[in-house]
């Protein structure tokens, strides 16, 4: 199984009941593995904050809940991931987290183990898809034993890496008996400074647990080196020195103080190989020991075993490095894709471009070029309003592009709060009718449900309406002439606007296109318009355009861009 299946089957075997996550890569696969179980209700929720929350309720109401998030998502979690820590559970609750050491399908690198410390939440890291299932397993254990909501983290490496995993049987868990307390419930600030010091009693008494439990464990063999490790690293170290000893971390929060101690008196040179952020390194020194982290390895991206064994030898291996420098291949949309007609025309008219993000990311490259920032979920939105409201110069120019996945997730407060204070930027939902990005997981724009059955949709039009706007268009994203008269029409008015850009993936089962699209070598003037929408089923062969029929989804885009009639469908 790889890590993320791991997980979904213990917590399958583990008597979960209910799952609510938000889709994010490397984490994304959790929830979908475990909705293939009838005994668990999985659901998507509109952002990570929801999901937790639903969790959280399930939890306190006596089931065993459970949810997942990348790294970010933790972020716009953190809210009730700070209180639940004070209220503690019922049934268990754990937490999913992804973190994606060199930002493969990420905005920002993040190590979330610093929530854990800051929050005062159990941190558990499996380091192999076994440890993933069992790891999942513990974490309710420890989650109902202690009265403690439980983070487990994965890396990318640990969530899609795979190994064998042997499967139990399901434990059914009677639903807890839930009782009101409002004393542990109800966070007023009169319960929440008493609750504070139960926190700190409960770090007691995991830090015993961490010490005596055997999830932190010692391995020694040759006491020259000494690795203090957890997660991916630790394999990555044992692959390139076997015969070192290792103090194997599988609890993050708290870390066992006396078991390090003991560790690093019976080595000589102690490491602690860790990615991002010296986490582990910080605890150690300062408990006085003196250990080498940060001075040898690097404070970012993933390692790999070639990094960890040159950083601690001080040799290059040659023999890793063959002689072979594969061609760059950027990231690109997909031929076919509907967001490209609508990054066409923004480009054309050079607009100031707030972006989101989303499969749509992708319309900041080359040569649609045709975005200026990219912050995080939502962002788009809210930032357009402050480009109007701060320059004027900009502010005719300037639209906001969110995906109908991303606008759920957290668009909606930011169109309201446009509208709320007479704002007047224009927003252009791109309605691809799923969420794309992520490999296409319903969102409550989309009428099904994670399990596939059909359930409401929100009305974007209606919503908008809803909030305030009065200009409401929908347009065809491959009418690039539409497109273009209407943004031209939005921008130009002083007052909120929304346009929404409606056509379904092109990936999703049923959108196929019934042409043959072909050029006209004979009307081609090889004025090279078609080559500006950055389709890859377009290329210049012999001077001139051609279409790659491997590739093209007939989607006929390019016939729409051409002024001399010479692409045909």
């Amino acid at each position: 199984m790889i890590g993320n299946e791991a997980v979904a089957r213990g917590l399958y075997e583990a008597g979960v009941s209910v799952v609510s996550s938000y889709p994010g890569t490397p984490s994304t696969e959790i929830t979908e593995f475990v909705a293939k179980y009838n005994e668990v209700d999985a659901e998507w929720a509109a952002n990570e904050k929801v999901a937790m929350e639903v969790a959280i309720g399930a939890a306190i109401s006596g089931a065993r809940s459970f949810c997942a998030m990348k790294h970010v998502g933790l972020n716009v979690a953190a809210d009730p991931l700070f209180t639940v820590s004070y209220t503690g559970v019922n049934g268990g609750l754990v937490i999913g987290v992804a973190d994606d050491p060199g930002m493969h399908s990420s905005q920002n690198e993040q190590d979330s183990r610093n929530y854990a410390n800051a929050a005062k939440v159990t941190m558990l890291e499996p380091a192999d898809s076994t440890e993933c299932k069992e790891y999942a397993k513990l974490a309710y254990e420890i989650s109902e034993q202690f009265d403690t909501p439980v983070l487990l983290r994965l890396t990318t490496r640990i969530a899609h890496s795979q190994s064998i995993v042997e499967e139990c049987d399901r434990v059914d868990v009677p639903l807890k008996e839930y009782q009101k307390d409002v004393m542990k419930y109800v966070m007023m600030p009169g319960m929440a400074k008493k609750r504070r010091l139960v926190i700190e009693d409960r770090k007691d008494k995991l830090v015993e647990y961490a010490e005596t439990s055997g999830i932190n464990r010692m391995e020694l063999n040759d006491t020259k080196i000494g690795i203090i490790t957890a997660g991916a690293p630790y394999q990555y170290a044992k692959e390139s020195f076997p015969e070192a000893s290792y103090l194997k971390l599988g609890m993050l929060w708290p870390l066992p103080t006396k078991l390090i101690q003991e560790f690093a008196s019976k080595v000589e040179k102690l490491y602690v190989l860790e990615e991002l952020d010296p986490y582990i390194e910080n605890h150690i020194k300062a408990m006085g020991i003196e250990v080498h982290g940060k001075d040898t390895f690097s404070m970012f991206g993933e390692f790999s075993n070639v990094s960890v064994r040159e950083a601690i030898s001080g040799k290059k291996d040659e023999a890793t490095y063959p002689d072979y420098n594969p061609p760059m291949r950027p990231p690109v949309m997909c031929p076919g894709c509907p967001h490209r007609g609508m990054f066409y025309v923004l480009s054309k008219l050079k607009l100031v471009v707030s972006g989101d993000i989303g499969c749509y990311t992708l319309g900041a490259a080359a040569p649609l070029s045709a975005m200026d920032t990219t912050i995080c979920m939502g962002a788009s939105v809210s930032a357009a309003h402050g480009i109007s409201k701060a320059n004027p110069e900009l502010s005719k120019k300037t639209v906001a592009v969110i995906g109908d996945s991303t606008f759920i997730h957290s668009g909606m407060t930011g169109l309201a709060s446009t509208a709320y204070n007479k704002g007047t930027s224009t927003v252009i939902i791109l309605d691809n009718s799923i969420t794309g990005m992520t490999g296409h997981q319903q969102n409550p724009t989309t009428g099904k449900t994670l399990k596939g059955e059909p359930t409401v949709a929100v009305n974007l039009e209606k919503f908008a309406e809803a909030v305030g706007y009065t200009r409401i268009k929908v347009v065809d994203p491959f009418n690039v002439e539409e497109c273009e008269r209407v943004i031209k029409e939005e921008i130009s008015v002083e007052e909120p606007s929304l346009i929404i850009a409606r056509r379904p993936c092109v990936l999703l089962k049923g959108v196929k296109y019934d042409f043959d699209v072909n050029i006209s070598k004979d009307k081609c003037k090889n004025c090279k318009m078609c080559m500006k929408i950055g389709c890859p089923a377009i290329s210049i062969v012999d001077g001139k355009p051609e279409i790659n029929k491997t590739l093209c989804t007939n989607c006929g885009l390019c016939k729409n861009i051409c002024k001399f009639d010479a692409i045909t469908l």
